[in-house]
């Protein structure tokens, strides 16, 4: 017991109190400044601090107010991300406390100032990546040290192998699983959900788990979501596979690589995707489901994310080389990168192409149905299920037979149903201001102007092209159309267009 003239006992304990607080991914706690937490621990804003409530710990970011219009002098405010982290219910009491010193943080520094890493210091990073222990100032110090100096062959070997290692593993009754993937930079190229429809219809297996856009306007879970549920747990993707042979799921939610969901995260936020951790991100998710053979598809153009032959002759080198070093057999396929695939842009725009592919629809996009008979029909190929150089030909049966739909039909019910997806109560034109011919599309600028407009938020915003490289057009002839879902964002993405130059170059 205490005497009268002992100093007072400081409890670091705080009643929660949820905030309804959205903060993307980020642990935040709100307290009172004047509180006995704050004054004993000499917290200040944006001090790092450790929440935890029963076995369960959170590191967050502490903002602060003052005065009681928010929170009471006892109450700790938290944001759903801790909220839902922390498991805990109104009221209850919190332990707050200074976290312990981040080691792995030493090996961020050393990388920093141009020095390999190691096995261990890769494998240190990630577990205390996944663990909630760094910051999103810390994960951009690692990914921007590890853009300014590349990784090595080595140290991209061994962050993948810590990427695969901290998160949990499927494996298949199979001798062969085929997974596919795209390294980006082309808006549109939506060929997974088609390429998994028509090697599933043919017999084999492929559990693809997919990511949500980094630096584009629609990544392949956010243009699934617009069709089926993509949020499946690990129960769920397998029993889905078990049952139809394939899946279109997002990987963030199955726990295969944890961490690469996180790095996307930052990498978005950066407008970064460097070869190293590209080649980590991709691989890591297929080793991590079970793959043992993928196929690579490689836009090449003056716009795309990679610009030459040469370059992407390297990437795949380097993918390949990674690959074999885990037992993962890479076929790379060079595709053409000038222009946009199909006409939709923006998940929903993507889905109604997808979809009028896969049921033989009058006019669908033709460049898009024979871009995922040629992928789909290496994954046959490696897969032994058709003759080599006669995969593109059987993938192309495959949907025009109405075989791939109705198998795309079954994965969707089994995901949860099939959906209708949205469309934009907001679409405007930009028109060519001249007759001629179209020379020059600029991806980029189409891929930011259909994220001004909303997407991949949106899901219904993006952009329909209406025209092709060279195209003969009259003047006043629409070049493509915007999709927003309100009114000050199709203003906001014209505004853009009306100063970006020529996003569709035609020549008179």
């Amino acid at each position: 017991m205490t005497m009268p003239n002992d100093p007072p006992i400081i409890q670091s304990t705080l009643r929660a109190r949820r905030l309804h607080l959205h903060s993307q991914h980020q642990a935040v706690v709100v307290m009172r400044t004047d509180c006995h937490v704050c004054r004993s621990e000499g917290l200040a804003a944006r001090s790092q601090v450790l929440l935890s409530y029963g076995e369960r710990h959170v590191q967050a970011t502490l903002f602060q107010v003052e005065g009681d219009a928010l929170l009471a002098l006892d109450e700790a405010g938290l944001s759903e991300t801790a909220w839902n982290l922390l498991g805990v219910t109104e009221g209850e009491a919190l332990s707050v406390s200074h976290p312990p010193a981040i080691s792995s943080l030493a090996s961020v520094r050393r990388r920093i100032y141009g020095n390999r890493l190691d096995a261990q210091a890769l494998s240190e990073i990630v577990g205390d990546v996944v663990a909630g222990r760094y910051t999103d100032v810390h994960l951009a110090a690692f990914l921007t040290a590890s853009a300014a100096l590349p990784l090595s062959e080595d140290e991209t070997v061994e962050l993948t192998n810590a990427m695969v290692k901290v998160g949990d593993h499927l494996q298949w009754d199979a001798p062969i699983v085929v997974d596919k993937h795209c390294v980006g930079g082309l808006p549109g190229n939506r060929t997974t959900p088609i390429v998994v429809a028509i090697v599933a219809a043919n017999g084999l297996v492929m559990p693809k788990t997919s990511s949500r856009a980094i630096t584009s306007p629609a990544g392949t879970a956010d243009t699934m979501e617009t069709l089926a549920p993509v949020d499946l747990d690990m129960a769920t993707l397998r029993r889905v596979v078990e049952a139809e042979g394939g899946c279109v799921a997002w990987g963030g939610a199955v726990h295969l690589s944890p961490a690469d969901d996180i790095f996307v995260r930052v990498e978005r936020e950066l407008d970064v995707d460097t070869e190293g951790q590209l080649i980590a991100s991709v691989l890591s998710k297929k080793i991590a489901a079970g793959s043992t053979h993928v196929v690579i598809d490689i836009p090449v153009g003056p716009t795309a994310k990679v610009r030459s032959g040469e370059a992407a002759d390297h990437l795949a080198g380097r993918m390949r080389a990674v690959a074999a070093r885990f037992g993962l057999s890479a076929t790379c396929i060079q595709t053409d990168g000038a222009q946009p695939v199909g006409r939709g842009i923006g998940p929903a725009l993507e889905a109604f192409d997808v979809l009028a592919v896969l049921q033989n629809a009058p006019g669908a996009p033709d460049d898009l149905r024979r871009r995922a008979a040629l992928l789909a029909g290496a994954a046959l190929e490696i897969g032994g299920k058709a003759q080599q150089g006669r995969g593109t030909v059987m993938a192309l049966e495959t949907l025009s037979s109405g075989k791939a739909w109705t198998k795309f039909e079954a994965i969707c019910r089994a995901q949860g149903g099939l959906r209708t997806p949205p469309k934009a109560t907001n679409v405007h034109a930009l028109v060519a201001p001249s007759a001629g011919r179209v020379i020059h599309i600029d991806n980029r600028k189409v891929a930011r102007l259909a994220k001004l407009a909303g997407a991949p938020e949106a899901k219904a915003a993006g952009v329909h092209m209406e025209v092709r490289l060279g195209a003969t057009i009259d003047r006043g002839q629409p070049l493509l159309h915007v999709h927003a879902e309100t009114a000050s964002e199709l203003s906001y993405a014209l505004d853009y267009a009306s100063g970006a130059g020529d996003i569709v170059k035609v020549e008179p």
